[in-house]
């Protein structure tokens, strides 16, 4: 594995281990200061911190397991079973976190019960609030490294990042700021009019708001999970190193897929001039790797199925196939 894979991965499992210890803590004084006052904001937000506890324990085993080396009966890897524990981890945000969130909201806004001491919830939304915003901050950095690293905004590598890790982590601490601010607001309101509505309000808005993430996280997790393709900008780079190859006429079919957070699959139907012969087009395929690999080492497989007209046995075409890549220097760019 290359430096800078290591280096990212070890960085996504650091980043995942400094969200899950946040918000185990927080999820205590939570719970606690959720219990003495009575405030279903307060509750609902400690649902919300174990809920992101569970979901990084789950990431943590998504990285883990992602991870472990090809094998016979897996060939390609193991990169794909890592969407399945975030896959799991979405699922469970949504279920436990904002189920029980929506559901509390409800049941306050019927019940009117009182809230205790508002003192006690205002200092753990205060002290939560400065410790996810380190977590953040540490989310926000690796975010920021690896968008330079692929040559692209921060946006735009959330969106298109096949590392579910990492956005999982931002987005989970993004929301988390968010809620700690709906259950400040409902605590506030409800203490200065004391109708404790607003604090049901607050319970549903946070609900709605892990809804919101776990639905985007299970969107791009099953999406990664039915086989995605490589970025649009990232795949007309790859056509374009495959066409300036010796020989070649042109790419008739490109096909690209993400087997894991580290792992692309390339796969093309390369038409070679007619004069070709068959050790120029074995040469080219040996070429196909080095330059893509050299560029891109997430490329673990490159395979070319030459297409060419003219002789061959039994008129069919040639048929060679790229070896299984191995990392080299050059990082690609996924957007």
């Amino acid at each position: 594995m290359p430096q800078a894979e290591v280096r990212t991965e070890s960085e996504s499992v650091g980043t995942v281990i400094v969200a899950g210890a946040a918000n185990l803590a927080i999820a205590v004084a939570k719970l606690v200061a959720g219990v003495i006052s009575g405030s279903a904001a307060m509750l609902s937000e400690a649902a919300h911190s174990l809920a992101d506890t569970t979901t990084e324990v789950l990431l943590y085993q998504a990285l883990r397991r992602g991870a472990r080396p090809a094998d016979q009966r897996h060939p390609f890897g193991y990169g794909k079973e890592s969407y399945v524990w975030a896959f799991f981890a979405a699922m469970f945000t949504f279920v436990a976190g904002a189920g029980f969130a929506v559901t509390h909201g409800v049941t306050t806004i019927l019940v009117h019960r009182h809230s205790g001491d508002f003192l006690l919830s205002y200092i753990v939304l205060g002290v939560s609030f400065v410790i996810e915003s380190i977590s953040l901050t540490r989310a926000v950095r690796q975010v920021r490294r690896e968008s330079r690293r692929w040559q692209t905004t921060p946006r735009r590598f959330l969106r298109l990042t096949a590392d579910t890790t990492v956005k999982a982590v931002f987005l989970e601490d993004s929301a988390a700021l968010i809620g700690l601010l709906l259950a400040g607001l409902g605590v506030g309101l409800s203490h200065a009019t004391g109708d404790e509505v607003w604090d049901g309000v607050a319970s549903i808005l946070i609900g709605l708001l892990l809804l919101t993430v776990a639905g985007i996280l299970a969107g791009n997790n099953l999406s990664l999970l039915v086989g995605r393709s490589v970025p649009e900008r990232l795949r007309h780079e790859i056509e374009r190193e495959l066409s300036d190859l010796p020989d070649v006429e042109r790419i008739d079919t490109l096909l690209t897929m993400q087997l894991g957070p580290d792992d692309i699959l390339i796969a093309a139907k390369v038409d070679f001039r007619d004069e070709a012969t068959g050790a120029a087009i074995e040469a080219a395929a040996d070429e196909a790797e080095r330059r893509l690999t050299g560029r891109y080492p997430e490329i673990r497989y490159v395979f070319l199925d030459p297409t060419r007209s003219g002789p061959g046995p039994a008129g069919q075409p040639r048929n060679t196939q790229a070896r299984p890549s191995t990392a080299a220097d050059g990082e690609p760019d996924p957007t």
